[in-house]
């Protein structure tokens, strides 16, 4: 029984260590986007910040990466593409 507590507590160590690692990549991601929108003068009202700054989705957060290269404003890192 010892073991499988043990195994237990390890998955579930496992899983917030993969959690927390996925945190402090969405964190650093979306801190790029804000210094490269900064770098270029772009402004960022604090609702586009807070917009940027909450979010956890890694691939969404690649794409806004990606067009802080490019954008005039900072709303149009949020314009669909079609």
């Amino acid at each position: 029984m010892s073991t499988s507590l043990s195994h237990f507590r390890g998955i579930v160590a496992e899983s917030f260590r993969d959690e927390g690692r996925e945190e402090g990549t969405a964190r650093e991601r979306a801190l790029s986007v804000l210094r490269t929108l900064d770098h270029r003068g772009v402004l960022v009202d604090d609702a586009v910040r807070e917009r940027i700054s909450s979010c956890q989705d890694l691939r969404v957060l690649g794409t806004w990466a990606d067009r802080a290269f490019t954008v005039q404003t900072a709303d149009d890192l949020f314009v669909p593409e079609g």
